[in-house]
């Protein structure tokens, strides 16, 4: 069966960079900082003092307050990013069309904040005053149910839930979804509101958050000094759809997502494994997927946490995967810029990496300062660059030893 062709038609994104797809990539292209001062949660109870937050986002903007109250914030983000990726698409879902057009957005950890509100309002004053919108606002899948009821999408509808690498495998099955036939356009991406009391004291317990004070140099992906990442939210969606669908309704084309790789560790709950091996191989099958050659690729967006180990084997495993081409090949980790989304992290990197095709440009890895021995790439350090990007891959590797990789191509 000949494989239908699928285009990216519409992206949206709220992030620490800015509240739409067009901010945080022009902030991004300039190597500006989302990452400022831990605010959300009191950061004297915590050896991490920094975040990437938000600034000025105001849901109501985009959903009725009476409705807001009814979500989680990370449902808030899938539900703006999705409605601006759709209006970005110039897409209508009509009554016709709609059992066509799904939803396959996930989050890591979905509603923590709701869960630890709720749970203290348990405590206090019993179970009787426990929200009756509780569990649908904590769990998970409910970012795909409130953007599918708020676009009336009836088509393909799923959650995605593999931590860090949640938002590129949503991605990368929501392509294969067009691409054996069940969906002309499918809504996908990520989003994550983690940062909360516990999940910043479980990332904190664990050691992978920065403990830099300073916000200026705290994500420093691929630098010696590192030590830890920046947690931040967000959302990332991207619209797909069919290459024939598209064209049929005149929509402008950023891309062309061409291959998707998925990969399994076993090997621990939270590290990498050596050598960076089940990274490897899902970069190879997205590659393979895509017809193409490793020699082919211009352009990484690393998953680039600023840890230690992170950092140490993805290069190993890009050096797998490339050989010698693996020191020609631009690699960036624009959450030097973001801080880590978690979840959301890869349908806001999947812009990037579209857009760097179609404009051009690769945005850095800032703060950049002192190079590790190990991490001898080409980083893109601290400032965009010019270059033409032909075809690019982008790179998510999360707890439990989910690894995931998509291949876009420039659209011809």
């Amino acid at each position: 069966m000949k494989k239908r062709r699928v285009v990216v038609t519409g992206i949206g994104a709220v992030t620490p960079l800015g509240n739409d797809a067009a901010t945080s990539w022009s902030n991004a292209i300039e190597g500006k900082s989302g990452v400022g001062p831990l605010t959300r949660i009191n950061a004297d109870e915590y050896p991490a003092k920094v975040s990437a937050e938000l600034k000025d986002f105001n849901v109501e903007e985009f959903i009725e307050k009476k409705d807001a109250r009814k979500m989680d914030r990370f449902t808030h983000y899938a539900v703006a990013a999705s409605l601006m990726a759709v209006k970005d698409a110039d897409l209508v879902i009509t009554d016709e069309n709609a059992p066509r057009v799904g939803v396959w957005i996930g989050s890591g950890i979905g509603g923590m904040e709701t869960f630890e509100n709720q749970y203290e309002i348990f405590l206090n004053r019993g179970y009787r005053r426990v929200s009756p919108f509780f569990v649908p606002m904590m769990i998970p899948d409910m970012a795909a149910g409130q953007v599918s009821i708020a676009l009336g999408a009836r088509g393909f509808n799923s959650c995605t839930v593999t931590a860090c690498a949640t938002g590129t495998n949503s991605i990368g099955d929501a392509f294969k979804v067009i691409q054996r036939g069940d969906a002309d356009v499918m809504v996908a991406g990520g989003a994550e509101a983690p940062i909360t009391k516990m999940a910043v004291a479980g990332f904190c317990a664990n050691t992978a958050l920065s403990n830099n004070p300073d916000p200026k140099t705290a994500s420093r992906p691929f630098d010696l000094n590192r030590d830890g990442f920046v947690i931040g939210e967000g959302a990332g969606v991207v619209i797909l759809e069919e290459l024939e669908h598209a064209l049929a309704r005149g929509a402008k084309i950023y891309a062309e997502i061409v291959g998707y790789g998925a990969t399994g560790d076993a090997y621990h709950i939270t590290a990498p494994a050596p050598g960076g091996e089940g990274g490897a191989r899902a970069m190879k099958m997205a590659i393979d997927d895509a017809g193409l050659s490793p020699e082919q690729i211009d352009y990484i967006n690393a998953h680039g946490t600023s840890t230690d180990y992170n950092d140490k084997y993805e290069t190993m495993a890009i050096k797998e995967v490339f050989g010698e081409h693996a020191y020609n090949v631009a690699i960036s980790s624009t959450k030097s810029m973001t801080g880590h989304l978690l979840g959301a992290a890869g349908g806001v990197e999947a812009i990037f990496t579209v857009l760097a095709i179609k404009e051009g440009i690769l945005p850095p890895t800032i703060n950049y300062e002192t190079p590790d021995p190990e991490c001898d790439l080409d980083y893109v350090p601290n400032k965009s660059r010019r270059k033409e990007v032909k075809a690019a891959i982008s790179n998510s590797l999360g707890f439990g030893g989910h690894n995931a990789t998509i291949a876009f191509v420039r659209y011809e």
